[in-house]
């Protein structure tokens, strides 16, 4: 069992930064991928990012890459989101989230076991 939480989230202006946080707890290992996801009102769920707790270099969506660092913090269990020159099609809540030791990263959010329960982005214009 895999508990995430997330916490970071907040009102920005265009072209500001925040950085999210994702905190994991219970059973983890170091192939274990961690992902951050997003969701916009009225639209489908979104792969932001992914990276292992150890090894293996991040991914990342289009949209985001250049704009976005995903790193993760193994011995404390913590993953982040750093998001730079943000725009208002960013809004959106982002859920970090866990699948168990796989092969490879994957973009795909069935692939993953466990979420946490979100935090808000809002990029104001």
């Amino acid at each position: 069992q895999v508990r995430l939480v997330e916490s970071g989230g907040g009102l920005v202006e265009a072209g500001g930064s925040l950085r999210l946080s994702c905190a994991a707890s219970g059973r983890t290992y170091s192939r274990d991928a961690m992902a951050w996801f997003r969701q916009a009102p009225g639209k489908e769920r979104e792969f932001v990012a992914a990276i292992r707790w150890s090894v293996d270099s991040p991914i990342y969506a289009d949209s985001v890459k250049d704009r976005f660092t995903v790193s993760a913090d193994s011995a404390k269990k913590l993953v982040f989101l750093q998001m730079n020159s943000l725009k208002p099609e960013d809004t959106a809540v982002y859920r970090c989230a866990t699948e168990l030791t796989p092969v490879s990263v994957s973009t795909y959010a069935r692939r993953y076991n466990y979420w946490g329960q979100g935090t808000q982005v809002t990029v104001s214009s």
